[in-house]
């Protein structure tokens, strides 16, 4: 079995699980950890994901990744440093990123697409976003059901999240809006899925053949119908319970691919939106027409320790795929169906 040498780039709630995935897996010798506090640098990578010890401590400094000489590094920021990846790239260590920067590079802006092209080149290298949700939901698994098929009308893909049980006033109540007055939707809010899935739709659509015309986001509320406790607080009768932004990718004038996320803090709510528990659904309406539904089996105590390797694993058992691709931006059509090799 080959061996491939990785450094793990950050360690948010994903960077961690993804370590942890690192350290266990057969096939992957970590070499090198970046982090960016000072508190974690020098600490040992196993004591940083709840390992034992690997003798890899963590830095600070770029330097010190690409002289750990790399086959891959799982980069795993809060935001996007074009200057870092291409460092990366051009040093010779390809990279997979839960980063959704890299869906469809004809999505990207031509200049830094063609940046990010050129550090491959130079380096021999290839750079994958992947992940959860955009990656598996939006492209994985819609590819996989459309074999099925010999004429798709519309496919949709519905994300739910009962958001009750996360014990965040902050989260729920401020950023995401939970319990205010009804109002408009921010337009701001919906650009920004549309900025994260359309790249994941529009690959999608160039793969069945049948390149989008546009895309169009929308968000709209719903309202609690009963006072509700929640974990963070009280939920009031008359006040945001429950929201949807919906990202479209139209052909001649019709929905083609849909993307829809619905959040929301009780099912109560005056929408029919056909509420479901935490998970997925995949509707392909077509000459096969198809409903797959994707549930998560987990109490909610245990959600924050679970819902981390949604995103990470799929990056991790990515690796192999991208140290063997051609130099490039890779996207899912590009390379083979991740498989993991488990232990």
């Amino acid at each position: 079995m080959q061996r491939y040498r990785v450094a793990q780039w950050a360690t948010g709630n994903i960077g961690t699980r993804s370590l942890r995935a690192v350290i266990e897996h057969p096939q992957l010798e970590l070499v090198g950890v970046y982090v960016y506090s000072d508190k974690k640098a020098g600490v040992d990578a196993g004591e940083l994901c709840g390992a034992g010890p690997t003798g890899v401590v963590a830095t600070t400094s770029i330097e010190d990744i690409l002289a750990a000489k790399p086959d891959c590094v799982l980069y795993m920021p809060r935001a996007c440093d074009y200057d870092d990846v291409c460092r990366l790239l051009e040093g010779g260590a390809n990279v997979v990123t839960t980063r959704g920067e890299f869906h469809r590079p004809a999505s990207m802006d031509a200049d830094v697409g063609a940046r990010v092209e050129a550090a491959c080149a130079a380096g021999g290298t290839s750079i994958h976003s992947t992940g959860s949700s955009p990656g598996f939901i939006s492209e994985a698994l819609p590819l996989v059901l459309s074999s099925l098929e010999r004429r798709i009308d519309c496919l949709t893909i519905d994300e739910f999240a009962d958001v009750s049980s996360r014990n965040s006033p902050e989260l729920l109540f401020d950023l995401m809006g939970f319990g205010q007055p009804m109002g408009p939707f921010d337009p701001g809010r919906a650009a920004y899925l549309q900025g994260s899935f359309g790249p994941s739709l529009e690959l999608l659509a160039d793969a069945i053949g049948l390149p989008l015309d546009a895309l169009e986001a929308s968000g709209e509320f719903a309202v609690a119908r009963h006072t509700t406790q929640l974990a963070a607080g009280t939920l009031e009768a008359g006040t945001i319970g429950g929201q949807r932004i919906t990202v479209t990718g139209l052909r001649d004038g019709k929905p083609l691919l849909r993307f829809r996320a619905t959040w929301y803090c009780t099912a109560d709510v005056d929408a029919d939106w056909d509420m479901r528990e935490t998970g997925w659904r995949v509707t392909v309406e077509g000459d096969t027409p198809l409903a797959v539904d994707i549930r998560f089996p987990v109490e909610p105590e245990r959600w924050a320790e679970v819902s981390p390797g949604l995103t990470a694993h799929r990056a991790v058992n990515a690796v192999a795929a991208v140290c063997e691709a051609i130099p490039g931006i890779r996207t899912t059509l590009d390379l083979p169906h991740v498989v993991p090799v488990l232990s």
